[in-house]
């Protein structure tokens, strides 16, 4: 599913990030790539809060549309 659909305060396993490969480094170097655990803190008003490691994040639904993630049960 996409991450800009999942549920709030679930806890997901990225599993593939569709953007250029600039994007794809940076959102890397972020803690964003598969196989990374993230939670989604808040996915209201266009934007996703996640909780990454140990920090918060923001990014925009439509780069949160293109990475694609599971659920961790």
């Amino acid at each position: 599913m996409p991450l800009s659909i999942a549920p709030q305060g679930t806890k997901v396993e990225v599993k593939k990030i569709c953007a250029e490969d600039r994007v794809q480094k940076h959102l890397g170097e972020l803690g964003i790539l598969p196989g990374a655990h993230i939670t989604v803190l808040s996915s209201g008003g266009g934007n996703v809060i996640l909780k990454v490691k140990e920090g918060r994040l923001c990014i925009d639904g439509g780069l949160a549309s293109r990475i694609t993630v599971a659920p961790v049960c």
